[in-house]
């Protein structure tokens, strides 16, 4: 018997229907529906237009779901909907995310302003700064009516108010905006309002509105940060007393016996997710702003919330509360016994005629609410409580109503529901929450709830009149013992569970092969191109474990920069109870982002350019993106005798086949080019280039981008790279050009040591030239130096000045410019605002004209870099346009070299000997070790001018 009534609550069809607006979010669509997925729903998108009134959807479609999700965001949108759950009228079974009482009553400013001066003696915290004065008036103003002539609820409400006693309202200059310091989003989901259900997610998003800053924390712990010497605690109970005051008069709102036909027809299994924005004052005294009636995660207006992982963990929690049959029956009808077992008022409480037979309407609340317990996740109970001072306002508020006989049997499941939760407890063997202190034993043992519950059963006279004023002071210090004290239950104590996570959390969402499994260690998922970022975090299952990324003192969460190709992020679960918080596991996710979406090139194609990307606009005044060119321009730039380029720093662009300069996926992009605007670099064969460099010292001191110009050269001159490694201090090759070139490399600047220890750029620089002796005063040394964003005016004067004294002043001097990098919010590097990468460029101009001065040789990094600057690969700056490889010579050669085999009709400009020279000469020996691989580094060198001989490199 038993089995068979949860087999009836638990069949559904598991079919939901996703209502989107037109102004709905497709991001948000997808998030529903994978989170939908995993509780093996099928989901049927219902579009905004098939709701209008010239549409009608099928009747099968709207009769056979089991859920139905209003997917929008304003009042408008969630209106339309309202009104389609309001006019269907639902099942038992079937839930909806919209309870009309509640959105109409505490999420429009009117209903909450109603609430507000109708019961002044509640006090409760709701901002009045933006009420309308109203002919609302408070209930006790109300002359008493004898019993026949009494008067009803709803017109004590909107009586008018010249009929009734003035009384003052609740005076406005006590609360201005002005004194808030922070607004807490908080995240209630409300599973039923008649008998009220209500759960409270432990994570909140807190918004500091003067900085717009916002971000996300654990309620309790942004309590005991900001309240550390007071009593936090008591302050995050005030907060949640606020909000189950609002909750327990909307349900006696919509109780009321002349409050309209659709409260007598309420969704008895619809929920509401609610927001609650909470203000608090510089006296941390908590001020509800506004209600939402739906989850408002965008806390200052932005299109795009950064932590989307705030919204997919409590989404998640949601849906696991709502839609999860994990539960037990026997748990259930024990603790219904134990119930009735354990107490000796139910006859009080229960209606006589049901002679404690519950019908299947009356067990659906008791059942869901039994399964919501156990698949809390995140969430904590916030109605029922065993608070007896909020079920003496549940009971004074129904006295006020007096709904007659209705009385007793919404009391009575409200009594069923507190002892019910109760009783799970005593079960689960779990801390309980909203239990007064030292109430953590065995209730069969201890009647406390049986007294409570008589307490507030005799608290009333005969006459059914409200508690005096000053009963209720007396029991407002009572009250105020009465504490949360237990703490999330959502981690494991079993030692078992020690090397798990619980979950990873994402943003944006992966697509994680496998599906994640605790017992699961290594993952992957691909991303598209433009998806440049990527937002971490993990929860370790065990209590005592921690979790921290890439290494053991690692954050807990950070943004990573996703390069092209394989990225690789390591996810540290550690013990915090051992002194050294021992490494117990690891998991690894693989990330590859692909490249830019590409089509082969056609005979039929256009050649575009462009310098910048419009998603970073360094000219704001010049044009972006993909720009066509002109028949004379690329008549121009094929001439077989085109000029070649005098300097490093000659202006050009980008260009690439298309099928169209307006969409970038029609593009070749294998076959781009830097293009100067009136000249050329020229293609210097392996021959030439080792007769270049023949009996010359090449010195680099820099960064990693000037490391991987010094492999990229190494490569070229010696067709392989047998040796290769992250170098950051000085290293020296004997072994290049068979031993005709030397090549040293000094790392600088050396940030992960101390500023007051770290060596100076002249200190370093010195130290380079001293141990690369014997260096010659001619061009035969060359001076190679430069990074991302290091280099300033000061350090040309520096190298002036350290050459001069070591008798160097003419040799060859190379100096790479600025590049872009340090442009995405990741976490352990700084980052530049989009203004601030354009005060770059102008940085980098003065540096290149100033070098020129000197008489120094220049390469301009910043114009190539900085409209392909999503095309870096590896590394937190995301300024590495080069990646060492390891050679793959079983699979057959070079993707290069695969690239030239293919005829492609490449066309005027594209099929000219000299390019296809070009790309040939940048083709890597497949029997190389080593392989320095990336487009932009390759033309970067091309303008690496070693002057030698009127050769050009």
């Amino acid at each position: 018997m038993e089995d068979s009534i949860f087999k009836f609550f638990g069949s559904q069809t598991r079919t939901v229907i996703l209502y989107i607006p037109s102004s709905g979010s497709e991001q948000d669509l997808l998030l529903y529906r994978h989170i939908l997925a995993q509780h093996r729903y099928r989901v049927t998108v219902l579009e905004d237009r098939k709701l209008s009134e010239h549409e009608i959807p099928n009747p099968d479609e709207l009769s056979s779901w089991d859920l139905l999700i209003c997917l929008s965001s304003s009042k408008a949108d969630h209106e339309s909907c309202l009104n389609r759950v309001e006019s269907h009228g639902a099942t038992l079974l079937q839930k909806a995310n919209a309870v009309p009482q509640i959105q109409r009553l505490l999420c429009r400013k009117e209903g909450l302003c109603q609430i507000v001066r109708t019961f002044p003696d509640v006090h409760l915290p709701v901002a009045l700064s933006a009420c309308p004065e109203s002919n609302i008036v408070p209930l006790h103003t109300m002359k008493s009516q004898d019993d026949n002539r009494r008067t009803s609820f709803t017109q004590m409400l909107h009586r008018p108010i010249e009929t009734a006693q003035q009384h003052p309202s609740p005076a406005k200059d006590t609360f201005k905006i002005q004194d808030i310091s922070v607004i807490i989003k908080v995240y209630v989901l409300v599973t039923s309002l008649t008998p009220l259900r209500a759960f409270i997610h432990s994570t909140a998003v807190v918004w500091y509105p003067p900085k717009k800053k916002h971000f996300s924390f654990k309620l309790q712990a942004f309590f005991e940060t900001v309240l550390k010497g007071s009593s936090p605690q008591q302050a995050l109970e005030d907060m949640k007393e606020a909000i189950t005051k609002l909750l327990l008069i909307t349900e006696v709102f919509s109780e009321a016996p002349s409050s309209g036909p659709k409260a007598s027809s309420q969704c008895s299994s619809c929920f509401q997710m609610l927001t609650f924005d909470v203000g608090l004052s510089r006296s941390m005294d908590p001020v509800i702003l506004e209600v939402h009636e739906h989850f408002d995660f965008q806390a200052d207006g932005e299109s795009d919330f950064q932590d989307q992982t705030v919204k997919e963990t409590v989404l998640g929690d949601t849906f696991r509360i709502l839609l999860s049959n994990q539960s037990s029956s026997s748990t259930f009808f024990e603790a219904l016994q134990n119930v009735y077992r354990s107490t000796g008022i139910k006859q009080e409480h229960l209606p006589k005629e049901s002679d404690h037979c519950l019908t299947l309407e009356e067990l659906n609340p008791l059942i869901n609410f039994v399964k919501e317990l156990q698949n809390l996740g995140q969430y904590e109970v916030l109605f029922p409580s065993a608070v007896p001072k909020t079920h003496f306002l549940m009971h004074d508020l129904y006295r006020m109503v007096n709904p007659g006989e209705k009385l007793g049997s919404i009391l009575a499941v409200h009594w069923l529901l507190s002892n019910l939760l109760e009783q799970l407890h005593v079960i689960n063997k779990v801390p309980r929450a909203n239990l007064p202190k030292g109430q953590n034993k065995d209730s069969r043992n201890v009647p406390w709830m049986k007294t409570k519950w008589s307490s507030l059963r005799t608290g009333y006279s005969e006459k059914g009149g409200m508690k005096t004023r000053s009963s209720a002071i007396r029991e407002k210090h009572e009250g105020l013992r009465f504490l949360n004290l237990a703490k999330e239950i959502h981690c494991s104590h079993d030692k078992d569970s020690l090397p798990h996570i619980k979950q990873i959390f994402t943003n944006p969402r992966l697509d994680l092969n496998p599906n994640f499994d605790p017992e699961i260690k290594e993952y992957y998922s691909e991303v598209p191109f433009d998806v440049v970022t990527i937002k971490i975090r993990a929860e370790p299952a065990n209590c005592r474990c921690e979790v921290h990324l890439d290494e053991k003192n690692g954050p807990s969460v950070a943004n990573y920069p996703l390069g092209l190709g394989i990225n690789r992020i390591n996810i540290l679960v550690t013990d915090r109870s051992q002194s050294l918080h021992e490494v117990v596991s690891m998991y690894k996710i693989i990330i590859y982002r692909e490249d830019r979406p590409s089509l082969p090139l056609f005979d039929d194609f256009m050649v575009c350019g462009f310098v910048q990307d419009c998603g970073t606009l360094i000219h704001p005044e010049e044009p972006c993106g993909l720009q066509p060119l002109s028949a004379d321009y690329l008549s121009a730039i094929s001439e077989p005798q085109l000029k070649t380029c005098e300097t490093g720093d000659t202006k050009g662009q980008w260009i690439v086949p298309c099928l169209s300069c307006s969409d970038n996926r029609t593009c070749d992009w294998r076959q781009i080019t830097w293009q100067p605007h009136d000249c050329q670099y020229p293609i210097v064969n392996k021959p030439e280039l080792q007769q270049c460099v023949k009996n010359k010292k090449v010195l680099f001191i820099g960064d990693s981008t000037n490391r991987g110009m010094m492999y990229y050269l190494i490569e070229r001159v010696n067709e392989t790279l047998q040796e290769w490694q992250k170098a950051h201090d000085m290293k020296f090759y004997h072994n290049v050009n068979n031993g005709d070139t030397f090549i040293s490399y000094s790392y600088y600047p050396q940030f992960w040591i101390d500023v007051k220890q770290r060596p100076t750029f002249e200190e370093a620089l010195e130290q380079l030239l001293l141990r690369s002796q014997p260096l010659e005063n001619t061009d035969q040394t060359i001076l190679v130096v430069g990074g991302v964003q290091w280099l300033n005016f000061n350090h040309l004067h520096i190298i002036q000045k350290v050459l001069k004294r070591a008798n160097l002043p003419n040799i060859l001097v190379v100096i790479k410019s600025l590049g872009m990098g340090f442009h995405l919010p990741v976490d352990g590097v700084h980052f530049l605002s989009p203004a601030e990468v354009r005060d770059l460029w102008k940085e980098n101009q003065a540096i290149l004209n100033t070098a020129k001065q000197y008489g120094y040789e220049v390469v301009d990094t910043f114009i190539i870099t900085m409209g392909r600057y999503k095309e870096f690969l590896q590394g937190k700056c995301g300024c590495h346009f080069h990646e060492v490889v390891k050679s793959k010579a079983s699979e057959g050669g070079s993707p290069m070299a695969m690239m030239l085999s293919r005829p492609y009709a490449l066309g005027k400009f594209f099929n000219s000997q000299s390019n296809l020279m070009k790309l040939q000469a940048y083709a890597s020996n497949s029997q190389s070790p080593y392989h320095v691989r990336g487009p932009i580094n390759q033309e970067v060198n091309r303008g690496f001018r070693l002057v030698s001989q009127g050769r050009l490199i």
